[in-house]
């Protein structure tokens, strides 16, 4: 804290005045207030993201403001939200800039958010929960907290990715939106992969049509055509929020890359397949830069959220690619691992290279330009998460947690005495779109127990992942790297030297999640740092994980069980 006293001359009395600055981390500060063109300005220095190093010095400069006594007026220290737009939650976190430490934060629903199944392989949601949702996060961040509305300057969103909102002319929502996992588009993406030509889409858009956005739009032009005509404008799942705070509707490079609305090979939006559909072209948004002033929260939200106008939506990006961000992966060569609700592989390429079959998803990586084109390479393995939430429900006793089920699954032997698993629960783009239901193979009672079935549930996953790292060195992908938050399955030891042996690359793990990334990302747009680099100058790894050499002819045996199962 900075505070400040006046003084008629040199040997006092003084009177003391208040306080400057709020906070400043920093052990001194070595100020000095000058005045420059008639107005005053405070210099000083604190000691954050200084490269890691903190006894190095980092310089700040102030305009200072008076109130009508003369006083000088007190300078806050200001804060971010983070919002995370997803199809089980939203979460709403606000931090701090200067320390980048989380205030408060809050989820809702408390449980998981419904998704409609009116026919099977659909999935829908109302867009207005997510709204409602993020209003009652926000207002129960906001009170936790205590930080005075005034003093939150910006927010940084990351979102769902693969969404389709469609909005009229007065910019309301004209029907529930399609999201990721909702499979009944896959037909029109196969279609549009045959007509316009693999090589061509392959080439241009580093993806098949598939199931993504393009491909649902399509969906509601042939089945629900009294919408379609009604649609002035289409969204995803990250641009709906920021739009109904601003007014103001845009899109990035990346989200159209996450919804095939990407041409790779120009660097801009693709003609290719809005011509082959036969959208308006004016129905996609205008392209802003990830990292920037996007827009401006208007009134009647601010009203709403009880925030005030202006904060600045400086940053967005999909929860894959905003992840890579935390967890530094900017350059070629460097993988962001996660297994959550699914197993997924995030890569970094510099040379615009598609996959032959098409078994991974390629974006706009967050580092993104024209001059550099880099992507990012990301493959899924479905069925993860819910997996282990059902051994946890039905193979353990009640009681038993997940730090308990590793401590049992250690005590089964390598490949689980034959046992195998092959994960899925829904279309597998790895296996070529295929539709995968979860089976294990091998189940026999008379020699497995519990712990060889909580076994196979951690072991089999790093062969999957294996099986993807093959199907990325088609496209001359070499891991150099592989980072992961230390966070659920990475908590595993189990886990985590079982990936690092199978993979043969050790693992860097970070004490670090998607929220740190969004608020990075704000950081940059709103102009606290210059680059995503320089915010991550500070960020510390906490452990590594090397294989076992010991182990890798045994591990090498299970795996080559495991695939030809």
């Amino acid at each position: 804290m900075l505070c400040y006293a006046t003084v008629d001359n040199q040997f006092g009395p003084f009177t003391c005045q208040g306080v400057i600055i709020t906070s400043v981390e920093s052990w001194t500060t070595h100020h000095t207030i000058v005045e420059y063109g008639g107005e005053w300005y405070l210099f000083h220095h604190n000691c954050v993201h200084s490269c890691g190093k903190t006894w190095l010095r980092r310089l700040k400069v102030v305009e200072l403001e008076f109130h009508t006594s003369g006083t000088i007026q007190t300078i806050e220290r200001m804060y971010l939200f983070s919002y995370y737009i997803g199809s089980s939650s939203v979460k709403v976190c606000l931090v701090s800039t200067s320390t980048e430490q989380i205030c408060a934060s809050a989820l809702y629903p408390k449980q998981e958010m419904s998704i409609k199944e009116i026919h099977s392989g659909w999935a829908e949601q109302e867009p207005a929960d997510w709204w409602t949702n993020l209003k009652t996060a926000t207002a129960e961040v906001i009170s936790e907290s205590g930080v005075l509305k005034n003093n939150i300057c910006a927010i940084g969103i990351s979102y769902q990715m693969y969404g389709l909102v469609c909005v009229d002319k007065n910019m309301q929502v004209l029907s529930l939106s399609i999201i990721w996992c909702d499979s009944r588009t896959m037909p029109y993406g196969e279609k549009a992969l045959q007509t316009i030509g693999e090589q061509e889409c392959l080439t241009h858009l580093l993806n098949s049509p598939s199931n993504f956005t393009a491909a649902k739009l399509a969906w509601v032009k042939e089945n629900e055509p009294n919408i379609f005509a009604q649609i002035y404008i289409i969204m995803f799942l990250g641009d709906c929020i920021p739009a109904r705070l601003t007014g103001n509707n845009c899109t990035t490079a990346s989200g159209l890359s996450e919804d095939i609305f990407w041409d790779f090979a120009v660097g801009r939006v693709t003609d290719k397949v809005i011509d082959y559909f036969g959208f308006a072209k004016n129905i996609i948004p205008d392209i802003v830069s990830r990292f920037s002033w996007q827009s401006t929260v208007t009134e009647a939200p601010s009203n709403e959220f009880g925030l005030t106008t202006g904060i600045q939506v400086c940053y967005r990006a999909g929860d894959q690619t905003n992840n890579s961000l935390s967890l530094k992966v900017l350059r070629p060569g460097e993988i962001a691992a996660t297994a959550d609700t699914s197993g997924v592989l995030y890569v970094v390429k510099e040379q615009i290279k598609y996959e032959s079959v098409s078994r991974v998803y390629a974006f706009v990586h967050v580092n993104y330009t024209t001059e550099v084109p880099r992507t990012g390479v990301l493959l899924c393995i479905n069925g993860m998460g819910i997996l282990t939430s059902w051994a946890k429900t039905h193979i353990v006793h009640e009681g038993i947690n997940y730090a308990k089920m590793n401590d049992l699954a250690v005590e089964a032997p390598i490949d689980a005495d034959g046992l195998s698993v092959l994960f899925g629960n829904c279309t597998e783009r790895m296996l070529s779109n295929k539709e995968v239901e979860c089976t294990f193979d091998e189940l026999n009672f008379n020699i497995q127990n519990e712990r060889n079935l909580l076994r196979v549930v951690q072991e089999k996953v790093t062969y999957a992942f294996q099986y993807g790292i093959k199907i990325m060195q088609n496209i001359s992908v070499n891991p150099k790297t592989i980072r992961a938050g230390n966070a659920i399955i990475f908590l595993s030891p189990l886990y985590r030297e079982t990936l690092a042996t199978v993979i043969g690359t050790a693992i860097e793990l970070f004490d670090t999640g998607g929220t740190t990334s969004m608020v990075k990302g704000a950081c940059v747009g709103v102009g606290i740092y210059k680059t995503p680099e320089e915010t991550l100058s500070s960020l510390k790894r906490i452990a590594t994980i090397n294989l076992n050499s010991s182990l890798i002819d045994e591990y090498e045996i299970a795996n080559q069980r495991w695939e030809g199962v």
